[in-house]
């Protein structure tokens, strides 16, 4: 999430697609493009990373779906929160991929590491750095959220691929959770650590226990 000082204001795969024809009155095309395209990207880094790369192609052809519902679920509603939180004090906001960050999450995924910054939402209007500090903690609270819901369907044992995408979708969730509260550049947790320390400590220790710690009971 990016903010822009003192401007003034201007499930199934099915059923996410949907997902965007639901957001045409509330979102320019381009926007909604943009967040489109950052999807299947970060998917399919995940895909890449979490199967055998494009070499394994049968592993890949199974996590790419999967990705895109376990990452969508939680990647959309991590920018939606931005927005509507922005939106909500009053701030005009968009999302906007970033192409650079598209490419490093596809290069990234190679090494075995992610790196989850394929765009950014960007706030027009006078907010308070309070107020930028809950716009930036809801997205990875968001995260923390969705990878719970992930979790109590890894935990009710249905098997076959409701447990995967349960497992998977918790790890995911927890990860973006954490990487997004780290203290530097745009990232979220630098917004969340300049507003309050506490609620910055008290976010990325629970995303750290689910990354670390809590997978084990999946």
């Amino acid at each position: 999430m990016k903010k822009c000082h003192n401007l003034k204001e201007g499930p199934g795969l099915k059923e996410c697609f949907k997902f965007f024809s639901g957001l045409k009155d509330s979102m320019e095309s381009a926007e909604r493009n943009d967040l489109l395209i950052s999807w299947i990207t970060i998917s399919i880094a995940f895909a890449i990373l979490l199967g055998d790369g494009f070499l394994g192609l049968a592993s890949f052809v199974v996590m790419f779906p999967i990705s895109l519902v376990t990452v969508g679920a939680g990647f959309i509603a991590h920018e939606l929160a931005h927005r509507s939180v922005a939106k909500h004090f009053g701030a005009h906001a968009e999302y906007r991929a970033w192409q650079a960050g598209l490419i490093f999450a596809i290069l990234s995924a190679f090494v075995g590491f992610i790196f989850a910054a394929p765009g950014a939402v960007y706030i027009f209007g006078n907010i308070s750095r309070k107020q930028n500090g809950i716009i930036s903690i809801a997205g990875p609270v968001t995260n923390i959220v969705v990878a719970s819901l992930f979790g109590l369907i890894a935990l009710a044992n249905l098997g076959g691929i409701p447990d995967v995408i349960g497992s998977m979708g918790f790890r995911i969730n927890m990860f973006l959770a954490l990487f997004n509260l780290i203290p530097f550049g745009p990232l979220d947790g630098k917004k969340v650590f300049v507003w309050s320390k506490s609620a910055w400590f008290a976010a990325i220790a629970v995303a750290a226990a689910g990354v670390f710690l809590l997978p084990g009971f999946f």
